[in-house]
């Protein structure tokens, strides 16, 4: 098979990586693997492992562009001829479905976030099949948009258990960024993501200041790149380490590319988004790596974080909440965790479950070429 993948830009975020990693995986299968995207540094690896990259503004929001850049996105469709149209995102969804009018191509969406009710979200539940990454957003759309239950498919996001192994990290790179941010000796909790409002750092911070007496040398790594229109509020995160006097105990690493061996350096990692994440990459991802995880109480981290199993789960923006949740952690040994991953989260089956989902809408596989 062909397949396009849509999305608005390959820079720092999961749903990035997660379409740079189904690209690779498709290409390992013998599939022809194209993503189109407004470019990023995530773009090179789509043709590094295999891939071709083809940049179009995919990202734009202004609408007085949107029909020259659907004809630009027809253009490359016509030319590509492809099997599969995948959108992952509301903007690529809109330009493809102007785009497709004529060329009627199998057109995938899949849906990965709580996105604003309105018409213009609904675009994302307009695919021929319907991909949602947890039951919690299946059971969204169908609250909101009524989409026949025949139509969705849940495939969790899927996580590559080669690159998150404990067995195979990086053993220079964990000592050297243990001796640049001081890990040795201190009991490490670790939040991984760009640092946006929904990330809900302030509860994280407060929190580490609430644990500072009963934890002594806890250490909170804060872990994900700075947008420019996320300066002010990154600013604001600074201010507030410095008021509760935590600049020893809260450190931003910026944005890493090693993410597995900062798991394995964590002692807990911790995900205190406000808004329910429509999945938890970074929670399963560091279960891969055999790390308990402390999560908000909503949303599809609920499938991945089982309290007193493989974590323990919190009130959205409660500080102290979050630390009795650390110290529950703390107390108890945890096992399996890798192992829960395993049964149910992997790219393998991310892979499989997708590809079977294209096949359902392709008629030239369903004829059997």
């Amino acid at each position: 098979m062909r397949i396009v993948q849509l999305i608005p830009e390959l820079n720092e975020g999961g749903v990035e990586r997660g379409v740079v990693e189904l690209s690779r995986e498709l290409v390992s299968r013998g599939h022809e693997s194209i993503v189109i995207s407004a470019g990023g540094r995530l773009a090179e690896c789509i043709e590094t492992d295999g891939g071709r990259h083809i940049t179009l503004d995919m990202a734009g929001k202004n609408p007085l562009t949107a029909l020259w850049r659907a004809h630009s996105l027809r253009m490359a469709l016509a030319g590509l001829q492809p099997d599969i149209l995948h959108a992952r995102s509301r903007v690529p969804a809109w330009l493809a479905v102007i785009a497709n009018r004529t060329l009627r191509i199998p057109f995938v969406t899949t849906v990965h976030g709580f996105n604003s009710v309105s018409p213009y979200s609904r675009v994302m539940t307009c695919g021929d099949r319907v991909i949602c990454v947890s039951g919690a957003i299946k059971d969204y759309i169908q609250a909101h948009y009524r989409v026949p239950d025949e139509k969705i498919t849940v495939i969790p996001r899927g996580v590559d258990l080669e690159q998150f192994d404990p067995d195979r990290v990086d053993r220079r790179f964990m000592a050297d960024f243990s001796l640049r941010y001081g890990l040795d000796g201190r009991y490490v909790l670790t939040s991984v993501g760009r640092i946006t409002q929904l990330k809900d750092y302030e509860t994280f911070i407060r929190a580490i200041g609430l644990l500072k007496e009963p934890i002594p040398g806890i250490l909170g790594l804060i872990v994900g790149g700075v947008r420019e229109d996320k300066q002010k509020y990154f600013a604001s995160l600074q201010s507030l380490v410095e008021s509760l006097g935590l600049e020893g105990e809260v450190v931003f690493t910026g944005s890493q590319a090693k993410v597995a061996e900062i798991y394995a350096l964590s002692d807990v990692v911790v995900s205190s988004s406000k808004k329910p994440e429509s999945f938890g990459r970074a929670a399963a991802e560091a279960l891969a790596m055999n790390v308990p995880v402390v999560a908000t109480a909503h949303g599809g981290v609920l499938d991945i974080v089982l309290d007193g199993k493989t974590g323990y789960l919190f009130k959205p923006g409660d500080p102290d909440s979050l630390a009795q949740a650390v110290m529950a952690c703390r107390s108890r040994r945890f096992s399996g965790l890798r192992e829960f991953v395993a049964e149910r989260f992997t790219l393998e089956q991310m892979v499989e479950q997708t590809l079977e989902v294209y096949r359902t809408v392709t008629p030239s596989m369903k004829r059997g070429r």
